[in-house]
């Protein structure tokens, strides 16, 4: 008997608990003999160690289904998809993952082969798969790829067999993501390695990391030599503080820059290149990386520089030839007709001019043509163009004129100057300039008139006695008499319904849609016919109209808008031009222009006001405050002509511009290898980049459509789509 005060070993503990338990139960019976008193207790301590048993039993039984009830739900709701198979592949069990795997549910798998699901390039690498698993207890993996419908996903696929060697379990973990980043990072390594662009990538400490074999061939350097260094390696010390302090200041503010630079090679070698730098950041903001492209541009700039000088260039003075000079007025005369400002051009030819080249020759004349040059130069503004179109003729273009006194004070200097003598070969030479004056749009329509009427007005000087300036009167007098007729006429045309708004559609590029429309005023004269604004709305201005038409205007474009958002479009928007000279006063009655909108029911976005990049960059305090309130009313407000003139980026961000609009003369030779190409990519990222939406003018051919589109325009308009058109034509284009 078991002393029951003493700890059992491992080996009696079931009989020394029996034990304790009958203890407990009940003490020994009284009048029992010694030896049935034995009897007894180990008839009793066996029956207790049979109960104990019984009930251990009970509780594994209960332990075991509850673990079977957990591995099934681990199973069947785990991440992976896993399948039980028989040593032929037969699916024996699937879980749920299982389902989106393969798209089938489960209880369909079950007696299907898993070789089923296998693409054929794979099929024999499984099969050896399965064998391996069935043949030892080992884990296996292997990757393939599933024919899943029309698809196809990589996957891992890991097996073992059970201890029985019966079936195997399978975990498949889709890792079709994982396989296409290799291969994207495989193509990345590839053309990191083949480009002809040197690329160079440093860390945030401008330290080179990597190089490619084009830098290699473009430098000198090798990647032992150049890995380590800074960017330092390869300055030329061509370029000054300011510059890569500008270089520095856009790569920390906007992350890129791009642009000319010199830089040198192992050799010493000077060469320019075409350098652009990107910055890559990590996800709190900090550089990690710069990656850069560079070409060697020098023999490239070399060659374009000499075809320049040589196409657009008279080789004697410097100054634009003919050629040159006749592209510089027809661009003139573009912006003339764009901002209504009135330009001139001067024919210039020197007097007595022959009789010095006769006397002392021709090299005495080159000098002499020289020395004009210099004095014709110093009377002009660097804005001004002077160019040499042959012999002793010189042409002279004054734009963005807003008075003739600075062309009477142009010619006289230049008159005046030409008297002086000059020095030639130790001899001294007197000449004077006769010069003859034409105005556009004042006295012609066209460049060729325009060269024939200065042309004509310049021999005016020459018959009448020369050293002097002659304008092209009969124009100069007509002009006067029209502007006077027609500052009368103007203040009857609005009560006279004789004005009216036409429209030009403005097309969504993404969608094809026609969502705006640009309001163009038209004036049909009575008697003249119809009146390009160009000729009255300065006139306007002068004796005050405008601000008569600018109210009228806006009014017609938003009784016309919300007849066509309750028509045809929710959201469409009309654009109308509103004259620089109503911001700069109280032209423009803001307030009844709000009322009037929401008589209508209509939000401040069905309108959007044209502006000038003139008016942004010299904003006084009255012009911004109604820029702001048109931002506060939710009225649009779209840069016109952008790129023509001088624009500040901090303006276009301080008002919240919401359009700008790439000028026609971008767009007019806009081809597919062209740098105008170049120019509207560059203020389409540069409006993207700056939350603002950018729209195409003048838009002519199907070529620019495209090109525009495929650049990520916004919006175009021009006569592809359609010329500005009356409101019953135009909605004939809406529908």
């Amino acid at each position: 008997m078991i002393n029951p005060n003493k700890q059992p070993d491992n080996s009696d503990e079931l009989r020394w608990r029996a034990e304790q338990r009958l203890a407990v139960k009940q003490a020994s019976p009284a009048g029992v003999a010694i030896d049935e008193k034995r009897l007894v207790h180990e008839l009793q301590v066996h029956q207790i160690e049979l109960e104990m048993q019984n009930e251990a039993l009970r509780e594994a039984r209960i332990q075991s289904e509850i673990a079977l009830e957990r591995f099934t739900e681990l199973f069947d709701f785990a991440p992976l998809a896993y399948f039980s198979l028989c040593c032929k592949g037969i699916i024996q069990q699937a879980n749920f993952r299982s389902e989106s795997l393969l798209a089938i549910e489960r209880s369909a798998l079950c007696g299907q082969n898993f070789a089923h699901w296998v693409t054929n390039i794979f099929q024999l690498l499984f099969k050896n798969f399965l064998a391996k698993v069935f043949a030892n207890t080992d884990s296996h993996s292997c990757e393939m790829t599933l024919q899943i419908g029309n698809d196809q996903k990589w996957v891992r696929v890991e097996g073992i067999a059970d201890k029985t060697g019966d079936s195997c379990l399978l975990a498949v973990s889709d890792i079709s993501e994982r396989k296409r980043n290799e291969q994207e990072l495989q193509l990345a390594a590839t053309v990191f390695l083949t480009l002809e662009e040197a690329i160079i990538v440093t860390d945030k400490d401008n330290r080179i990391v990597t190089i490619n074999p084009a830098f290699t061939r473009l430098t000198g350097y090798l990647s032992d030599e150049a890995v380590g260094q800074t960017t330092a390696l390869l300055k030329s010390g061509r370029h000054d503080k300011v510059f890569y302090e500008a270089m520095w200041h856009s790569l920390n503010s906007t992350g890129h820059w791009q642009g000319e630079i010199w830089t040198k090679r192992k050799n010493g070698e000077e060469f320019l290149e075409w350098l652009s730098i990107n910055t890559l950041y990590s996800q709190n903001g900090e550089v990690i990386r710069r990656i850069a492209t560079a070409t060697d541009i020098t023999d490239k700039k070399r060659t374009e520089e000499i075809i320049r000088q040589q196409a657009h260039f008279d080789q004697l003075t410097g100054l634009p030839n003919r050629y040159l000079f006749l592209d510089r007025l027809q661009r003139a005369i573009n912006k003339s007709n764009r901002t209504g400002r009135q330009l001139a051009l001067m024919f210039l030819d020197l007097d007595h001019f022959k009789d010095v080249n006769d006397s002392l020759g021709h090299d005495a004349g080159d000098e002499l043509l020289k020395e004009a040059t210099q004095r014709l130069k110093g009377c002009l503004r660097e804005t001004d163009t002077l160019a040499r179109p042959g012999g002793d003729e010189f042409t002279i273009i004054l734009d963005e004129l807003d008075e003739f006194n600075s062309i009477d004070r142009v010619a006289q200097n230049m008159v005046e100057c030409m008297m002086a003598p000059f020095i030639v070969k130790k001899e001294r030479c007197y000449i004077s300039v006769s010069i003859g004056i034409a105005l556009y749009p004042s006295d012609a329509e066209t460049l060729e008139e325009l060269l024939k009427n200065a042309d004509q007005a310049m021999y005016a000087a020459k018959n009448q006695g020369r050293s002097r300036y002659c304008y092209f009167m009969p124009a100069m007098q007509e002009a006067s008499a029209m502007r006077l007729r027609l500052g009368n006429d103007l203040r009857h045309a609005l009560t006279d319904r004789q004005l009216s708004l036409f429209y030009q559609p403005i097309v969504d590029f993404e969608s094809g849609r026609i969502q705006k429309a640009e309001a163009l005023i038209r004036w049909q004269h009575p008697t003249r016919g119809w009146i390009h604004p160009l000729d009255f709305i300065a006139v306007s201005e002068d004796n005050g109209m405008i601000t008569e038409i600018d109210e009228w205007v806006f009014h017609q474009a938003v009784d016309q808008v919300a007849i066509w958002r309750a028509n045809y479009h929710a959201d469409f928007q009309i654009s109308i031009n509103t004259s620089s000279a109503q911001f700069q006063n109280n032209g423009i009655k803001l307030n009844e222009w709000f009322v009037y909108l929401q008589d209508r029911g209509l939000s401040g976005d069905c309108i959007a006001v044209e502006i000038t990049e003139g008016l942004l960059l010299n904003a006084t305090a009255i012009v911004s405050e109604k820029l702001l309130a048109f931002r506060d009313a939710g009225i649009q407000v779209s840069l016109d002509d952008f790129g023509t003139g001088n624009s500040s980026l901090y303006s276009l961000k301080k008002y919240d511009i919401d359009y700008l609009k790439i000028d026609r003369s971008f767009v007019a030779n806009l081809t597919a290898d062209s740098n105008e190409l170049v120019l509207c990519e560059a203020m389409i990222l540069l409006a993207h980049k700056l939350d603002m939406k950018i729209i195409a003018e003048g838009i002519e051919t199907q070529e620019q459509f495209d090109l525009l589109r495929q650049a990520g325009c916004d919006y175009g308009q021009g006569n592809l789509v359609s010329k500005a058109v009356s409101a019953e034509e135009f909605e004939k284009l809406l529908s």
